[in-house]
């Protein structure tokens, strides 16, 4: 479905700013996006519309960044930080001739706001009390923690991974869609999903959440790595590793949205990122955020709000950069793969044999 021009002043935008501000901003920026509607979500007696945007080249050979939010409905500050980056990023295609010039070489696939309806009602699940987080058909390899790792218990409990055998709820559906087809036969592509609620770093993750073996793309993760800390030395904000290493789930998309890539194109380069704000620093500097539930995932000061707006910037810089220029640094060739694991396995997992069978 295309993008048509509609009203925000709507009652079912009531509770939804993050929602208004987008369409404020596609109608500023619409001659410099394609916009997509591929589904609407229902939500009580309204239907949500879930967008789909792409910036950048369309050549089939250009690499893709994905950059997603929203995922979690009560976590609206990773809408917040993709809204802000795609207002910056508008306003400066204006007169910044090197930022078009590098959009000439890349594509933006951005999806900033998967779960409208968890939004609007300030809950983590969506509409149908369904973790997206934990819907997708992937059984983790081992034991995870009782209900973080995901249950089919009640719905009326957090986690809950929706029905047995029930198809994937239609905003995973939406997410799984749009980024099959953004990474169809493309051989270079990073995703960054953007959340917040753990700890007291901001993290980015690398899958597997299914398993504590390395993940088969552990390698080009590492060589990723090492491109942000060489270059932003003094950027130390960012702790990277795999999420296993903090704890496993049932029915993480990204583990399932990077095994559909691997099936399809075995030979290809995809490098999924969770960046996991530490929103547990926000509460430790200020107790009130304990007395909202809202309060738990978002800063809610004014002045730390703009902060967290303005701190990512630098990443999604680089992650354009990093994929405009994935042939450059991402191993190829079977010694050099070879070579990327070792370094990964040295930083991530020290003292297992080199020989290490990785996670499938």
């Amino acid at each position: 479905m295309t993008y048509t021009s509609r009203s925000t002043s709507n009652k079912a935008y009531n509770g939804l700013p993050e929602l208004q501000e987008l369409e404020s901003l596609i109608q500023e920026g619409k001659d410099l996006m394609r916009i997509r509607v591929p589904v609407h979500i229902q939500h009580q007696d309204t239907h949500l519309p879930f967008y789909v945007l792409e910036m950048g080249s369309t050549s089939p050979e250009a690499p893709v960044l994905a950059l997603v939010g929203g995922v979690h409905g009560v976590e609206r500050i990773g809408t917040q930080v993709i809204l802000s980056f795609l207002k910056s990023l508008i306003r400066r295609l204006h007169w910044d001739n090197l930022l078009q010039d590098q959009l000439d070489h890349l594509r933006l696939l951005i999806v900033p706001m998967v779960n409208p309806g968890g939004m609007r009602d300030n809950t983590r699940c969506n509409p149908n009390g369904v973790d997206l987080m934990r819907n997708a058909p992937v059984e983790a390899e081992g034991k995870t923690p009782w209900l973080v790792g995901g249950q089919r218990l009640s719905r009326s409990l957090p986690w809950f991974r929706g029905e047995n055998g029930a198809p994937l709820e239609p905003e995973n559906q939406a997410l799984a869609d749009a980024i099959h087809h953004g990474l169809k036969q493309q051989k270079y592509a990073i995703s960054l999903d953007c959340h917040s609620g753990f700890g007291t770093r901001d993290r980015l993750w690398f899958p597997y959440a299914k398993s504590t073996a390395p993940w088969p793309g552990i390698g080009a993760a590492h060589r990723l790595t090492e491109l942000f800390e060489h270059s932003y030395p003094s950027h130390e904000q960012y702790l990277f590793e795999p999420q296993a290493h903090s704890y496993t789930t049932n029915g993480d998309m990204w583990d399932y949205l990077y095994d559909d890539y691997a099936r399809q194109q075995p030979d290809g380069c995809f490098i999924p990122i969770t960046l996991e704000m530490g929103s547990w620093l926000w509460v430790k500097k200020n107790p009130r955020h304990l007395f909202r539930y809202h309060g738990l995932f978002n800063p809610v000061l004014p002045h730390r709000h703009q902060r967290i707006l303005r701190r990512h910037l630098v990443l999604f810089d680089f992650l354009m950069s990093a994929t405009r220029t994935m042939p450059m640094w991402a191993p190829a060739s079977a010694s050099d793969q070879q070579r990327a694991m070792q370094d990964a396995l040295s930083r991530w997992y020290p003292g297992l044999d080199g020989n290490i069978t990785t996670a499938v």
